[in-house]
Formats: structure tokens, sequence, C-alpha cells
């Protein structure tokens, strides 16, 4: 901006100068020519893009790209990794489920045998019973046979004692 400024401020020093010699009324003339080389202020050059200056720029412009496209895919590759994570937690979560599930079915087996082996009777208690039993049974064996025995006695004394009735004549009692 400021250059053309600097330029058209020129063309008109230039215009002024001339028409006052010439007496030109064109315009065509004046824009035609070059400005003067030192005249006002000098435009400031523009610096061409150097070779090295240009690689850094394309390096550094190439690198951001790349990083960016890696921090991209990274970051796909993290959301992944992190589904799969949350997927074998969830999963995990479900067996330990399972396995507590079953552990406390063992453990209320467990209490219920524990409360049948404490009532029901061991092979020494019942050992012990038969022979209580037993010595229960042969007893009363032995008092049926002393009651048939007394029984048989006392069936033998009403025999004897209807043979003897039976042998003397009927007294008449009165």
């Amino acid at each position: 901006m400021a250059s053309t400024a600097t330029r058209s401020c020129t063309l008109i020093a230039r215009y002024a100068t001339r028409t006052t010699q010439n007496r030109l009324l064109s315009y065509s003339a004046v824009l035609r020519e070059e400005a003067p080389a030192h005249v006002g202020v000098a435009p400031s050059p523009k610096k061409p893009v150097g070779g090295i200056r240009g690689g850094v720029i394309g390096f550094l412009f190439g690198f951001s790209l790349a990083s960016s496209f890696a921090a991209y895919r990274l970051l796909d590759e993290y959301k992944q990794a992190s589904a799969t994570l949350q997927a074998s937690v969830e999963e995990l979560q479900q067996s330990t489920e399972k396995v507590s599930a079953h552990v406390r079915r063992i453990e209320a087996v467990e209490k219920d045998l524990k409360i049948l082996s404490n009532s029901s009777a061991s092979k020494d208690d019942l050992s012990r019973l038969r022979a209580e039993i037993k010595k229960i049974y042969d007893g009363l064996h032995i008092e049926f046979l002393d009651l048939r025995t007394f029984v048989w006695g006392m069936q033998q004394d009403v025999h004897a004692i209807a043979k003897k009735d039976a042998k003397q004549p009927p007294v008449e009692r009165i």
C-alpha cells in the first residue's frame, strides 16, 4: 500500500514538472514512465522465500500435519482400547458375580451339611444304641420266657387240681 501511494506521489510530481515544460494534458505519458529512483520513500523490497527458510517451513508444516494425523490415530486406538477394556471389565464383573453366587450356594450347602451332621447319629452312636436295644430285647425275651414258664406252671397246677377234683366225688355244699 505504501509503495502505490509513493508511486502516485512521484507521478503527480513528475506530471507537474512536465506540464510546466511541455504543457501536455495527457496522463498516459506520465503513467508510462517509471518513477525516478530516489524520489520520496523507497519501497521496502520483498524478501524472497529462500530455500532454507522454505525447507524449514515445509518441514514444520509436514511435521505438524503428520503429528496431527498420528495424534488422531493414537486417540482412535485409545478409544478402541478403552472400549475393549471396558467390555473386559464388564465381563469380569459378570464372572465375579457368578462365582460369588456359586460360593454363596456352597456356603449354604456346607452350613446345611454341618447342621445335618450335628443332628445325625454317628456309627459309634448307632452301635451303642443297637447294643442297648439288644439288651432290652434280650431282657424282654427272658421276661417273656419267665412269664411263659410261670403261666405253664399255673396251668400245670390247674390241671393237677382239676384231676384231683375229678377223682374225688363232688361235695355238696349247703
